[in-house]
């Protein structure tokens, strides 16, 4: 007599076709995220450069300097300059002028280089671990055609950025799966240590969050460079990625990840066979298959039940080495991205590790949570409300620490809406709102759960226990087949005789898996409580993929305070000691050919006696004759000025003034009038630090 599988009801297929149609959505929420986002900008950026983007100098230059916003790593090649043929004309070393809060690398170029147009090339890591990159051009003499095409593309972009991007959040999911899912067991339901899809669950987590460490080590050189897959082969690129601090970073995650591994061979090991306690026909009282109808207290206030005495301090223990690893774990991300730069980092730090274990102990615990309710039918009601408990207390840690990274990445309340930075943290704000809403829903089926009384419970589990009727599945003669009887056991028939065909034999084998897994379906939903929960976790869980989706792309995004740090650098130009200031301000008096700029050199650029020089050029980059140049310098903060001065015409579109008088430090305005007929006339202005 052949096992029919029961017909799942309409209910069943409809979940069924559910799943897969969910996992489509995350699936393309997640590429709208990966594929949407720029390539990750950074928390440094270039501020000034000299010569200046688009600058024409009337001699060249010995050098070509960059400034930063924040610490960068640069290399002999990171600072490149092509003559108009492309030609390289730097003399490949690079040279550290970095001094105090000034970050400035430079090269020397070739003496005696010709008229024309040059581009300057420049890629760079920053203190954060992301790659920036950038180019522009300017011009000796006059500008000229140049067969040097900038750059499309910034650093970490194109096939390595987006392959580098999955592997950073497959480290992110890996590592909350990891440590939410050991931290479930350890503080909610240790007997789950003993369950094979909770063993799965966390193990996958930590091959996967291993897989990615590898794989953004080995990607880094490719990322931070050529961009070019071939390079992961480069080992002398390998070799000086390890010198990094990102490098070592990761190469401490491996090891960290060694130990970890010893912590859940013990967790599945030794302390599974601990708390596994007895056999499920013998204990588990309402929550199993067994006549335990007549069980004792099957009270899901039982904290443990049968669990034996000598586990509390083998339970102290993994918690307390479980929670140093982790912490660990945690602190590679601390210390190689933004957490380590920008303001109080010695704070900062940490807190995004605490931010980081409070976020894997909500949502890792969460996926646990998930698994046992749909894998693990006899899950204790207790745990779900210890689990509860848990993630109430990660939420308070996540929303103060959060609010104090926001406070330390935006600094204003005009970042928060101004910024990517903002915009992707209002985003994460809403998610984390919708996440609660959704966990509120959870906890009132948690409550419900605490309502059920023991009788229903024993109720359930004998209705439960009849089995499939005759019309669902038919009764398997050969040996180890279930028969189901009405007290609720499950118990072996007679012994007959075995099938000797191989193919029969595997026919029984599917028929009786099939049995067993309709029956454990039926225990899982017989309960309306416990299915209803299971439901809330699963929307919890979706909402969490996205979630963590959002904050992987934000920990590559430029914070909000580097932004407008960079607005604010912009329109100011801070004078260095003994180096000139050099502006350039674009004009339009309105008139026939009326559109040009006006180069200023301010030398030295400090407090006292300075030498003026100012260079006019038409739209079209040749020497402007302007009718009449005026300057005025204003010190606002003192009520100073204007300080009128009219320079003297030197050289057609040239025009020079010396001794220069400007009696303070602090932030000047340098007004230059400019006219290009007798009636066309305009005023533009910069702002410059002197002092």
């Amino acid at each position: 007599m052949t096992a029919t599988v029961p017909a799942p009801s309409t209910a069943r297929v409809r979940a069924t076709a559910f799943l897969p149609r969910l996992a489509l959505v995350l699936a393309a929420l997640l590429a709208a995220l990966f594929t949407a986002a720029s390539p990750a900008t950074a928390h440094a950026a270039l501020t000034a450069s000299d010569p200046k983007d688009g600058a024409v100098v009337a001699t060249a230059p010995a050098q070509v300097t960059l400034s930063f916003s924040e610490q960068v790593a640069m290399g002999d090649d990171s600072i490149r300059v092509l003559d108009p043929q492309g030609k390289r004309v730097d003399t490949g070393e690079l040279r550290d002028m970095c001094s105090g809060s000034i970050v400035r690398y430079g090269t020397a170029l070739h003496a005696g280089l010709p008229n024309g147009t040059y581009t300057v090339a420049w890629q760079a890591v920053s203190a954060d671990s992301h790659p920036i990159s950038g180019a522009f051009t300017f011009s000796i003499g006059a500008p000229s055609a140049t067969d040097v095409s900038l750059p499309t593309t910034r650093a970490g972009g194109g096939p390595v950025g987006i392959a580098y991007g999955i592997a950073r959040y497959a480290a992110y999911a890996g590592f909350t799966v990891l440590v939410g899912g050991a931290a479930f067991i350890l503080l909610c339901w240790r007997r789950g240590a003993a369950e094979r899809p909770l063993q799965k669950l966390v193990v996958r987590a930590w091959v996967t969050l291993t897989a990615a460490t590898l794989a953004m080590l080995v990607l880094r050189t490719p990322y931070t460079g050529s961009g070019n897959f071939s390079d992961v082969f480069d080992l002398d690129g390998l070799r000086a990625v390890l010198q990094t601090k990102t490098g070592a970073s990761l190469v401490s995650r491996l090891l960290l990840l060694g130990a970890a591994a010893l912590f859940v061979a013990v967790l599945f090991g030794v302390y599974a066979r601990r708390v596994a306690g007895p056999g499920p026909d013998e204990s588990d009282g309402a929550e199993g298959r067994t006549d335990g109808a007549d069980q004792g207290d099957g009270s899901a206030e039982a904290d443990e039940i049968d669990r034996p005495d000598d586990t509390s301090d083998l339970t102290f223990g993994l918690a307390m080495g479980g929670a140093v690893v982790a912490g660990g774990i945690a602190a590679t991300w601390a210390l190689s991205e933004h957490a380590s730069t920008g303001v109080q980092p010695g704070i900062a730090m940490p807190a995004d590790i605490l931010h980081l274990m409070a976020v894997a102990t909500w949502l890792g615990g969460l996926a646990a949570l998930l698994v046992a309710l749909h894998k693990v039918p006899k899950i204790e009601r207790a745990a779900v409300r210890r689990f509860s408990r848990v993630a109430f207390v990660s939420v308070l840690v996540l929303a103060v620490t959060g609010v104090y990274q926001s406070w330390r990445q935006l600094g204003s309340w005009s970042a928060l809406t101004g910024t990517d930075y903002g915009r992707l943290l209002l985003l994460k704000v809403g998610l984390v709102a919708v996440l609660l809403g959704i966990a509120y829903v959870s906890r009132k089926w948690t409550a419900r759960l605490a309502e059920v009384s023991t009788d229903d419970e024993a109720a359930v589990a004998a209705r439960v226990a009849v089995g499939p009727t005759a019309d669902d599945v038919s009764r398997e003669t050969a040996p180890g087949a279930v028969s189901e009887s009405s007290s609720g056991v499950s118990r072996e028939t007679e012994p007959v005789a075995v099938p000797t065909d191989p193919k029969r034999a595997a026919q029984l084998a599917r028929q009786r898996a099939a049995r067993e897994s309709a029956l454990e379906k039926r225990v899982r939903n017989a309960d309306p409580d416990r299915a209803g929960l299971r439901r809330s976790v699963l929307a919890e869980a979706a909402i969490a993929v996205i979630l963590l989706a959002v904050t992987t792309v934000l920990t590559g995004t430029e914070p909000g305070r580097t932004v407008e740090q960079e607005a604010g650098r912009a329109s100011t130009t801070t004078a260095v000691p003994d180096r000139a200031v050099k502006i350039t301000l674009p004009f339009d008096t309105g008139g026939p050919n009326g559109k040009g700029s006006v180069r200023l050199e301010l030398d030295p650029g400090r407090v006292g006696a300075n030498t003026l020089h100012l260079w006019s050029e038409s739209a079209d980059g040749t020497p402007f004759d302007l009718p009449e140049v005026k300057v005025a310098f204003t010190l606002p903060a003192k009520d100073i000025g204007p300080l009128p001065l009219v320079p003297e015409r030197a050289a057609p579109g040239h025009w020079t003034a010396s001794g220069v008088q400007l009696p303070l430090a602090g932030e000047w305005r340098i007004d230059v009038t400019v006219r290009t007929s007798d009636i066309d006339q305009t005023t533009v202005q910069k702002t410059v630090k002197i002092g």
